[in-house]
């Protein structure tokens, strides 16, 4: 308005002004019918009437209604009162019922504000009325419904002519109706009571008219100041005014109506859309505009700044729907941003590159494995910054080994692309590098090198011509190679190809290639140095887990051992034959993984085998490992770098196939499962007690379980019954259920079926599992004596062995044999207590075993040529094959083990043992 009316010359602007004023509000009456400021003031006093003139009508008519129910209420109120009120079923049964109810009812019509309170008897007639002369005549209700005992109201014409009444019947106090009581009012009062809220009902109607009045002139009059009191002449030059601006402005204007035709496009919307003559009517779909913009004017949707390509020109648009402020359709605003094309598109590949930044930040990395990050570097840059990718490394960085110079041999380690059919060197290849390639001149310079033409490219074509013009035949045109270099040390190279992207790599694609390649190159040095530091613990592991199991008669033994996806952990199993037959079942876990939790493995494992050799106890057993690691521990603390020892845990059981007796003891393990030959399973109950070297001091306790022949003791650790998706109880109640009712499975086919029903896919923990099953020895092949404290008994107890060792048809080494018993029997006769017992033990070999009463261990030492005793303990433990002393809660037992040779000892040998050759 304000551009308009300066547009104007003086002239026009004085005269318009003047007008303005004279038909300004001060000079035009709001209520004049000839503007239209008038006519609108008009019409709205009529709506406001007629609504009025409504709500006075609708206002009567809800009164009217009112009334009446109320009437009906208070009727029906009346008459059930009265009714019910002592006196009136007497009343009506007495010889003269008017006399004594005529006086009670016109109290109560007086009383509750209604017309008339009648009385009828059963033959209809009324004992009581308003009007007297109605006494004792019949009533105009019909009885038959009362006498029935129901209570009636209705809209009647009586003897006081239009009433609303009700009628209840009367009972007496054996519930015989005996009359009935009505109540009632007339209409005319009803009408009344309507009436006497019309004038409060009209005055609201006439606040009302005047308030609407008021407001509809004080809206008129502001709308009358608003348009300036301007006429049809004065807006349509307005129009004119703002019509010469729209098509001046240098943005495009176009107007479509809900049919989607075209309804206005100013000069500047035809140039940009070069719109043909006659285009305004049309459809915008028949204008041969660009796909885009015919499709968003076309749509109507609201957008803001949308970008679209037409005629060569990339348009900015934004489009508002017109419903808010006008016809239905939507109006849309041009604007010519080509200028723009060209940083817009500068701006999109420096966003694609940042993408691929951190797609790599996120994706490359993920593991600790040399391949894989390798193959995450590649998928990484296809297909948003090449359509083929290549890695290829250094043999010793895929060993995790040091690299001590640039390498040219490399292997090609990674590759990946758009397409599966490329001719690029596969995964594997093992490539000699040509110092002329763009992959050794970037291995030498340390920098990213760009080939933008491989056809022209001479010295990549020298590496291999014969897959150089496959790969060019291919269609890959463009190259770019970037050294993988981590902490000063070039690992490999990674190559970036091109052939579906027509733009060739250009200079400003070297930095994406080069900070691409160097995050990728610190995540390969990392799993480079895990990949050392695996393979080490691997080998460390390996040389201290037991390569084999011990020969043993008293179990038949398997095991398993699986470690985990993050490397190897600190479980171990172990078997350890013992004195007697017996055998000693080791299962222990080391929290943790890597070369600590492996070399701590092996220190128990070591320390488990010499305090084994001692032959104690397993909660003894355990009592020193827990000393052991605590002293650990407190070692740790001159050396910041080591790490605790705490979360080790251990079982130790021992199985005596003579008894069939095992004694277990546990440190915070998982206990053992035991599967009878019934095919039934359960968890002996060990006494709790907490991991090694968080005892504190609390002791430990064996616990004794019988097993019978067939039995399998299942021992395992914590890895096989508690990961990520299950805690442990459901993995031991799992395991259970694995066994339960196979009881024909041997101890291999045991293990295979608890890891099938048991193993995760990717375990969290490595798994240790030794499933043992008991024999029992023959009791023919076990003897035993008890020997008496005299040395005569020697020779007696030596010639019941002799002949015991000739019926198991051990001839060969009786000789042997009979010699060590007799040096045993004859120390304990000499230096021990009673009682002093032989047994003889027929299994894989022969073992002699001499406890009694004492529990002074007998030290071997060498006997001078003076010394008249001394040789015998000598010349037991050459002549056994395993000898030593273990301790019992009554004594000790001197044993020895003899293995069972085709020919007996030579008699040289004991010439030699007994010095004869030096006397």
């Amino acid at each position: 308005m304000a551009v308009s009316r300066g547009s104007s010359t003086p002239q026009e602007h004085t005269h318009d002004s003047g007008a303005a004023r004279d038909r300004g509000p001060r000079g035009r009456s709001v209520l004049g019918v000839r503007s239209v400021v008038g006519q609108m003031f008009v019409l709205q006093l009529v709506v406001v009437v007629l609504l009025a003139a409504g709500a006075v009508a609708l206002l009567l008519l809800l009164a009217q209604r009112e009334s009446e129910q109320e009437a009906a209420s208070r009727s029906l109120a009346v008459a059930q009162g009265f009714a019910n009120s002592p006196g009136v079923a007497p009343a009506l049964e007495s010889s003269d019922p008017t006399a004594l109810l005529q006086p009670g009812a016109e109290a109560a019509r007086k009383g509750s504000d209604v017309d008339f309170v009648v009385v009828v008897g059963r033959d209809g007639l009324r004992y009581t009325h308003p009007l007297p002369d109605r006494i004792g005549k019949p009533s105009s209700r019909d009885i038959t419904p009362l006498l029935a005992g129901h209570t009636v109201v209705e809209e009647r014409v009586g003897t006081l002519g239009p009433q609303i009444r009700a009628y209840v019947p009367v009972r007496n106090r054996g519930g015989t109706v005996v009359g009935a009581v009505g109540a009632g009012v007339t209409i005319a009062e009803v009408s009344s009571a309507a009436a006497d809220q019309l004038p409060l009902v009209i005055g609201g109607v006439v606040g009302a008219v005047a308030v609407s009045t008021a407001g509809a002139a004080l809206l008129s009059r502001r709308l009358l100041r608003q348009t300036h009191g301007l006429g049809p002449a004065e807006i349509t030059r307005l129009y004119d005014h703002h019509d010469a601006v729209l098509h001046a402005v240098k943005e495009g204007v176009v107007i479509v109506d809900r049919e989607r035709r075209l309804v206005l496009a100013n000069d500047e919307a035809q140039r940009l859309l070069e719109l043909p003559p006659g285009s305004e009517g049309r459809k915008v779909t028949d204008l041969g505009l660009s796909g885009g913009v015919a499709e968003l004017l076309s749509s109507g949707r609201a957008v803001a700044d949308e970008m679209h390509e037409a005629g060569g020109r990339l348009l900015a648009v934004n489009q508002r729907p017109t419903s808010r402020h006008g016809p239905d359709g939507s109006v849309a605003t041009l604007r010519d941003s080509t200028e723009l094309l060209a940083l817009s598109s500068s701006a999109d590949a420096a966003r694609r590159r940042l993408g691929v930044l951190y797609d790599a930040s996120l994706h490359v990395g993920t593991t600790l494995e040399v391949p894989r990050t390798a193959q995450e570097l590649a998928e990484t840059a296809v297909p948003r910054f090449a359509d083929f990718a290549t890695v290829d490394l250094a043999e010793p960085v895929l060993r995790g080994d040091e690299l001590q110079g640039t390498e040219r041999v490399l292997r090609r380690t990674a590759v990946t692309g758009v397409r599966d059919d490329h001719p690029l060197y596969p995964r594997g290849r093992l490539i000699r590098l040509v110092s002329s390639t763009p992959q050794a001149q970037g291995l030498s310079s340390g920098r990213a090198v760009v080939e933008p033409d491989l056809r022209r490219a001479a010295g990549w074509h020298a590496q291999d011509p014969e897959r150089a013009r496959r790969i060019v035949d291919y269609g890959i045109h463009s190259l770019i190679s970037a050294p993988l270099s981590a902490r000063g040390v070039v690992l490999g190279v990674a190559s970036f190809w091109r052939s579906e992207k027509p733009e060739p790599f250009e200079d400003d694609d070297l930095a994406l290639a080069e900070e691409l390649t160097a995050r990728a190159a610190v995540c390969i040095d990392n799993a480079r140095r895990y990949t050392k530091e695996h393979s080490v613990a691997v080998t460390l592991q390996r040389s201290l887990m037991p390569r084999g199991l011990p020969v043993q008669t008293a179990l038949e033994v398997a095991t398993r051992y699986l470690p985990a996806q993050a490397g190897v952990g600190g479980d171990w199993f172990d078997v350890i034959p013992l004195p007697g037959a017996r055998v000693a079942l080791v299962v222990g876990d080391v929290v943790g993984h890597g070369l600590h939790a492996a070399a701590t493995m092996g220190r128990l494992r070591t320390a488990v085998h010499n305090f084994s050799s001692l032959d104690l106890a397993p909660d003894e057993i355990l009592s020193h490992l827990d000393e052991l690691v605590e002293q650990m521990d407190q070692d740790r603390t001159t050396d910041e770098q080591s790490h605790d020892v705490t979360g080790a845990t251990c079982l130790y059981a021992v199985y005596d196939p003579i008894t069939g007796s095992c004694s277990l003891a546990g440190a915070g393990h998982p206990p053992p499962l035991v599967a009878l030959p019934d095919g039934t399973a359960y968890f002996p109950r060990l006494s709790p007690s907490p991991p090694l070297g968080a005892g504190g001091g609390l002791p430990v306790e064996s616990t004794r379980i019988q097993l019978p022949e067939g039995a399998r003791l299942i021992l395992y650790t914590d890895g096989l019954v508690e990961d990520r998706r299950r805690d442990i109880d459901a993995g031991l109640a799992l395991l259970r259920t694995a066994v339960t009712g196979r009881a024909g499975l041997g101890p291999e086919e045991t293990c295979q079926e608890i890891l099938d029903a048991m193993l995760p896919e990717d375990p969290g923990d490595d798994i240790a599992l030794m499933v043992a099953r008991t024999r029992l020895l023959d009791p023919d092949s076990v003897a035993q004596w008890e020997v008496p404290s005299d040395p005569a008994a020697v020779a007696v107890t030596r010639n019941a062995c002799a002949r015991q060792l000739a019926a198991w048809g051990l001839d060969d080494i009786a000789f042997t044999a009979e010699l060590i018993l007799s040096e045993l029997i004859t120390n304990a006769i000499r230096y021990a207590t009673q009682p002093i017992t032989v047994r003889l033990i027929h299994g894989a070999g022969l073992i002699c075993e001499v406890s009694d009463g004492s529990s002074t261990a007998p030290h071997l030492r060498r006997a001078a040529l003076t010394d008249e005793g001394g040789r015998g303990l000598f010349l037991v433990a050459q002549l056994a094959d395993r000898w030593g002393t273990r301790y019992t809660a009554t004594g000790k037992v001197l044993w020895t083990e003899q293995a069972i040779h085709p020919t007996g000892t030579p008699p040289a040998v004991f010439d030699d043992l007994l010095g004869l050759d030096d006397i």
